[in-house]
C-alpha cells in the first residue's frame, strides 16, 4: 500500500475530493516529522510511538569487500507499536497474510498504467 492508496481509500470513505484528502494526509506526516524534529517523540494514542535515538559511531566491515570502515554517529527514527496495533496483528489470520504476502509485487512506478514516466526514486514520500 502506498500514500496514494490510503489518499484513495479515506476519500472514498469520507467524501472529500483526493486532493483534499492527499493535503490532509500530508499535513499529518508533516506535523509527525516537525514533531519529531522538535521533540524527539511523539506518541499515537492507541498507534504506537515514534522515537529519535542516536545510534554512536562504530567501526563495521564492508561486505563486499571486507575494508574496514567507521559508521558515524547518526540520529534515527525508531517505531514501538501500540498495545491495540499489536493485539491486530497478533490475532492476524496467517492464511489470509500469507496469500497477501505471497502476491507479487508491482514494479516501482508502475501504479498508473498510462504513466510513462520514469520511475521515482527520490526517496520523498510527498511527491506522488
Amino acid at each position: 500500500m502506498t500514500k496514494k492508496d490510503i489518499v484513495r481509500t479515506i476519500s472514498e470513505e469520507v467524501g472529500l475530493t483526493q486532493q483534499q484528502t492527499k493535503e490532509i494526509v500530508q499535513k499529518t506526516f508533516d506535523a509527525i516529522i516537525d514533531t519529531l524534529l522538535r521533540d524527539g517523540r511523539i506518541e499515537l494514542r492507541n498507534f504506537g510511538v515514534f522515537e529519535v535515538k542516536t545510534r554512536a559511531a562504530r567501526r563495521a566491515r564492508n561486505p563486499r569487500t571486507g575494508e574496514e570502515v567507521t559508521v558515524p554517529k547518526k540520529h534515527v527514527v525508531t517505531f514501538k507499536p501500540g498495545k491495540y496495533m499489536e493485539s491486530i496483528v497478533q490475532n492476524l489470520d496467517l492464511e489470509t497474510f500469507d496469500s497477501i504476502d505471497s502476491k507479487p509485487s508491482k514494479p516501482s512506478g508502475t501504479n498508473n498504467p498510462d504513466s510513462s514516466a520514469p520511475p521515482n526514486h527520490s526517496g520523498r514520500w510527498d511527491t506522488d
